[in-house]
């Protein structure tokens, strides 16, 4: 490596103290990195979306750009502003001695500037005290005098009613004392990643910190050595899986049987033997508790941090789509209805109008993860008073189709230990999967809707149509099919 001092972001900071071989990665091997998943790509969009809001909090200000700049151009006009006498600057710049910083928001008051580090998280997380701590090291040594540092968070219990009320969609959280106290192991930590950084690169095994506070865009890298049917491939909590693999047990197959609990028996064994586990009478019995006529149902939601409608909180989740298959009676004909929202419109009064005028009374209302389901339909009652004693009625004549392989009482072994709908049903029901389909999960149909209230294309405004008819008609045609395979394995 070179011997020049190795340059530091805040980004590079953070992901060094999560782990240095990543930070090293970051740096010298970039092209290691994993896809960006669509829901990683939503997350970061969501933070930059909640981070312009933010700025309303102190109107007026100026935004030093971060696209087609260099690092040094930005610092240079930060502090033009700053002599010019600007007294809000949004992404400010500084850099000190080779680490370099953005601040969402810096302002001015009357007893100094102070530093506004935004995130569309619900809370305080650990992870954020180093996040400040080392912007308020940059800015500091760079000459600014700071009197004070505060995290800006999404308060999840603001309800909109109106236009937003940017004080009460916010909370602030003062860390300055926090973070003058971390100073010296900022600069301590500096002082680590630098040196490693001129280095080879480091020996460190996989880890919790894989994953923690961040999902690390090298996991692929780093875990290509662990085979199938691992210890990491265990559903259900109750066996430590890191200690294990620090012992040697890496394969399933080496797991002491006495570690596992039961259902991770049915997994291990499943898995190694090709086995299945099949309880009929419980199955019988749960096929037993549903009548006709029966309706199987499956809603896509959306959630934003800054809530779009009245009546609406942060992230709460907001049904778009809904497919809904049904049947008069056992072996009947099979009828299909579906709900689909137009682009930038409130979908709740027409989607719950709909769907309560297509359900009849006292019919058996099937949901794979039905708390889900039930959930958003008490949510539309909450919305929709008018119509919340018709609701109440279809949740409580709700039952959940997860609940014989939750309970592993019908369990194959192409599961993989799992009991959600994408692995059930391609081991129940082989000819049908989500395989191949362009949205094949929900958080896909999420981003998807997002870009039919983005694109301006016609035809691409069609083809999403029509990906979203069809994921979400499978789940409810799978959940058909799954009641049909039930009936054949319960005998």
């Amino acid at each position: 490596m070179s011997d020049a001092m190795p340059y530091l972001s805040k980004t590079l900071f953070i992901k060094g103290l999560q782990c240095h071989k990543a930070l090293y990665l970051r740096k010298y091997h970039p092209e290691l990195k994993d896809e960006i998943s669509d829901t990683q790509e939503a997350i970061f969009r969501s933070g930059t979306e909640v981070g312009i809001v933010a700025w309303k909090l102190f109107p007026g200000g100026v935004e030093i750009p971060y696209g087609g700049l260099s690092h040094s151009e930005q610092i240079r006009q930060t502090q033009a502003e700053i002599e010019k006498g600007t007294v809000t600057i949004y992404e400010a710049a500084f850099g000190h001695k080779g680490t370099f910083c953005k601040v969402d928001i810096l302002h001015k008051d009357p007893n100094g500037w102070k530093i506004y580090e935004v995130k569309s998280s619900t809370g305080i997380k650990d992870v954020y005290y180093d996040d400040v701590a080392f912007q308020y090291y940059v800015v500091k040594n760079a000459g600014l005098k700071v009197s004070g540092v505060s995290v800006v968070y999404i308060n999840n219990q603001y309800i909109r009613d109106g236009e937003i009320e940017m004080d009460k969609l916010f909370t602030m959280k003062d860390l300055t004392e926090t973070t003058i106290s971390r100073q010296s192991f900022i600069e301590e930590e500096l002082c680590k990643q630098r040196e490693m950084l001129m280095g080879e690169l480091p020996n460190i095994d996989i880890g919790r910190y894989c994953e923690d506070p961040y999902l690390c865009d090298f996991k692929g890298y780093c875990w290509s050595h662990i085979p199938e049917n691992s210890v990491f491939d265990l559903r259900e909590r109750g066996v430590n899986k890191f200690e294990l693999y620090r012992q040697g047990i890496i394969r399933m197959k080496d797991i002491p049987k006495d570690r596992l609990n039961f259902r991770q028996k049915i997994q291990v064994e499943g898995t190694l033997e090709k086995e299945n586990h099949i309880i009929k009478e419980i199955i019988r019995d749960f096929l037993n508790s549903l009548w006709y006529p029966l309706y199987f149902l499956d809603f896509e939601t959306f959630m934003l941090p800054i809530p779009l409608f009245d009546g609406i909180r942060p992230y709460q989740q907001i049904p778009f789509q809904y497919s809904l298959h049904y049947m008069e009676q056992q072996g009947g004909e099979l009828n299909h209805s579906k709900f689909l929202a137009s682009p930038n419109c409130d979908p709740r009064k027409d989607l719950t109008e709909k769907l309560i005028n297509e359900i009849p009374d006292n019919a058996c209302v099937l949901a794979y993860n039905m708390s889900f389901e039930k959930r958003i339909l008490e949510d539309l009652g909450s919305w929709f008073p008018e119509h919340s004693d018709r609701i109440e009625a279809i949740v409580g004549n709700m039952k959940d189709l997860m609940a014989p392989f939750r309970n592993k009482d019908c369990y194959l072994w192409q599961m993989n230990g799992s009991y959600s709908i994408k692995f059930v049903l391609p081991a129940l029901v082989p000819e049908l999967s989500y395989d191949e389909m362009e949205i094949s999960d929900g958080g896909m149909a999420m981003n998807a809707y997002a870009t039919m209230c983005e694109t301006k294309d016609p035809e691409e405004l069609k083809r999403i149509r029509q990906a979203l008819f069809k994921y979400c008609r499978l789940d409810t045609l799978g959940m058909v099919k799954i009641v049909e395979k039930l009936r054949e394995i319960g005998g």
